[in-house]
């Protein structure tokens, strides 16, 4: 372990689904920011290995580390290493999640309980894991979506397990009274990764470019910026879903 990721001044982050698009931007942005970085996944290392080393090759500390985030134990063993590694944790941003979209009418079940083990249960067990661990000062930042607010059709079951993590949030936010530590979430808009263009045609994704007032998608670094803010500067920032869209509501 090098002397930076040993002193208490340097800040260390874990990043679930931080091996790519809006995971792999943030645990960047972070690392940038000086901030010591477990970049998490859950099946695919190679692109783990790659963010790691594009942290690294930019000066800035970086571990990859696996585990399902639905999974108990597994996430148990990986802040347990983290730990390890750099001797603690200030920031948690849990951007792990899935989106299977379909009308209510003809959601597949499966897929409902897939989705709700990913993005609900996996959210709480890696929420329940950063308010056990996090130091004081700390940040935890889940993932909403801006389409609880939307409501656009077809996404009646994604909506609705982001709906979880919101409240899942906000009761954190105060259950965590007297231990200085901030709990959001940022709930993007449209973002050009390849989670979002999964399954659209060009039509709905210029239709959903021209929505916001700045007439874009949102980038990965876009919403790397807002994270950043919350897991940094933003102390008075709690309690809070914060809409990061261009202006789409």
């Amino acid at each position: 372990m090098s002397d930076i990721t040993n002193t208490r001044e340097t800040r260390v982050a874990l990043v679930t689904g931080g091996s790519g698009g809006i995971g792999r931007a943030v645990a960047e942005r972070l690392a940038k920011d000086g901030m010591a970085v477990a970049v998490h996944y859950a099946g695919n290392q190679a692109r783990a290995d790659e963010t790691v080393a594009a942290i690294t090759a930019a000066g800035g500390t970086a571990i990859a580390i696996g585990g399902d985030v639905a999974d108990e134990a597994e996430m148990t063993e990986a802040f347990d290493a983290v730990e390890r590694e750099f001797g603690g944790i200030d920031v948690l941003v849990n951007t792990a999640g899935i989106m299977l979209l379909a009308p209510l009418v003809d959601f597949d079940l499966d897929a409902l309980d897939r989705m709700h083990r990913t993005n609900i249960r996996g959210t709480f067990v890696v929420s329940q894991q950063a308010a056990r661990r996090v130091r004081a000062g700390g940040a935890i930042i889940n993932f909403s979506t801006t389409v609880t607010k939307l409501a656009v059709p077809g996404y009646t079951a994604y909506a609705a397990s982001k709906g979880a993590v919101d409240a899942m949030t906000l009761i954190l936010a105060k259950e965590l009274r007297g231990r200085d530590i901030t709990v959001n979430a940022v709930a993007p808009g449209p973002t050009a990764t390849p989670l979002y263009f999964d399954g659209k045609d060009e039509a709905t994704i210029q239709a959903a470019a021209k929505a916001a007032p700045l007439e874009r998608l949102g980038t990965p670094d876009d919403i790397a910026e807002a994270v950043a803010f919350l897991a940094g500067p933003a102390r008075w920032v709690n309690g809070q879903i914060v809409y990061v869209n261009g202006g789409v509501i």
